[in-house]
């Protein structure tokens, strides 16, 4: 999820997951893989770096631990004797 503002200055969350393609035309439009389309106050470069972010972040969280110090595949293997 990434934090943007419409152009009459509300802010919003945006699931970056949804995001089709981002376009200068001189205001910036986000196009949805739902077709709906949206015009921000931030420059397209400032929505690429958000959206760049955003998709770090969601992989260099840590997994769900079902015990403390173990990932859900080490659980699994543990309980398969593996």
């Amino acid at each position: 999820m990434i934090k943007l503002t419409h152009l009459g200055g509300e802010p919003f969350i945006l699931n970056a997951e949804l995001i089709q393609y981002v376009e200068a035309r001189p205001d910036t439009f986000i196009t949805l893989t739902t077709g709906q389309r949206l015009v921000v106050t931030e420059a397209m470069d400032e929505v690429l770096r958000r959206a760049m972010l955003y998709q770090q972040a969601k992989h260099l969280m840590p997994s769900h631990a079902t015990r403390a110090g173990s990932t859900t595949a080490e659980n699994r293997l543990t309980s398969r004797g593996g």
